[in-house]
């Protein structure tokens, strides 16, 4: 339904401007009224794009956030608790919510993604998406792109998919990682990788590698180890435990496997830094509540939603829209296990 200025203020009861600085999230209405001027809207069905007052552009006010379940990867059944998660819901209802915008999360199972799709009829309704794409496949990406309206895909990246993706530069931001431990002195480097098959994983992988590799540094392959990317507790491998020579510093694909290093390291004795160096990737907040606190690589979550929202917006507005990749960069954060 498309309504007018006019016909929401005539059903609120309030002026013309009174719309207009509420859709605009300007001052000039109290909180209540704002919060009254969106209610109607919803009740009248109100189309969720409208007009940015400067350059013609629409400007989105309700985006679906859609959530794949997995079984093995990073979006299990407890994602929610995850610290990207979390960030990701608070930073985009931020953005969207700020000027009365809705942002609806929609979960599919990726067991049964044709069916929950096609159940699904928030989707149906849906103008635009963010998608979470952290363990999804090329075939699985496209499929959704061809099925969900004016999709953006995050956190995941693949350079010959004709899609929308805005996604951190992993390739950089494990090269900064690798560049910075050769820096500090360390030649005996160890590395902590996933042990479930992530993309954005194994980009961290080949820039780290790189960055060794220009040095002409290799890993020894008993100094390469894998962990479940998203527990904090549990032993180690045996490695760890049996007396024998240790790497000078360790490289963990996400700071969830860092965590654990330190805390278990720790516990047996082994003092960090000073006998073994450890650094994560993705600067969660937990990285701060451990001693000694976690050196990282911080992903910038709120500016991959702003610009997945502005690409959204782009792409709604735009007829002639071609597909975009977006890479944002990543930046080193030195704390106490590695300096």
């Amino acid at each position: 339904m498309k309504l007018k200025i006019s016909d929401i203020a005539e059903k609120a009861g309030v002026s013309k401007a009174a719309v207009s600085f509420a859709l605009n999230g300007k001052a000039g209405v109290s909180e209540k009224t704002r919060k009254h001027i969106f209610k109607v809207i919803e009740e009248m069905g109100y189309e969720p794009l409208r007009k940015h007052k400067k350059g013609g552009v629409r400007k989105l006010t309700s985006i679906s956030l859609v959530i794949i379940k997995t079984t093995t990867g990073l979006m299990n059944r407890s994602y929610a608790s995850l610290p990207f998660f979390d960030s990701l819901v608070s930073n985009l209802s931020q953005n969207v919510g700020g000027s009365g915008g809705q942002v609806q999360i929609v979960t599919l199972n990726i067991r049964n993604l044709k069916q929950d799709i096609e159940n699904s009829t928030a989707l149906k309704k849906s103008k635009a998406a963010i998608v979470l794409a952290t363990d999804l496949n090329k075939k699985q990406i496209l499929f959704l792109d061809s099925k969900i309206k004016n999709a953006i895909f995050i956190d995941n990246y693949f350079e010959d998919v004709d899609a929308d993706f805005v996604s951190i530069d992993n390739f950089q931001g494990g090269y900064n990682a690798g560049k910075f431990i050769i820096e500090k002195g360390y030649t005996q480097i160890g590395y902590v990788a996933s042990n479930r098959i992530i993309t954005n994983f194994l980009k961290r992988r080949e820039g780290f590698r790189t960055a060794l590799k220009e040095k002409n540094l290799e890993i020894p392959p008993d100094f390469v180890f894998s962990l479940n990317p998203v527990e904090l507790r549990g032993t180690l491998p045996k490695f760890f435990y049996s007396n024998k020579k240790y790497p000078h510093a360790i490289f963990c694909e996400d700071d969830y496997m860092a965590l654990r290093l330190v805390k278990e390291l720790t516990k047996i004795g082994i003092k960090i830094p000073d006998q073994l160096a450890i650094m994560g990737f993705d600067d969660i907040f937990e990285d701060t509540m451990i001693n000694p606190e976690l050196t990282t690589i911080h992903v910038p979550i709120e500016q991959i939603v702003r610009q997945a929202i502005n690409q959204l917006e782009e792409k709604v507005s735009n007829t002639h829209w071609l597909s975009q990749k977006s890479f944002i960069s990543t930046k080193l954060i030195v704390r106490e296990s590695l300096k």
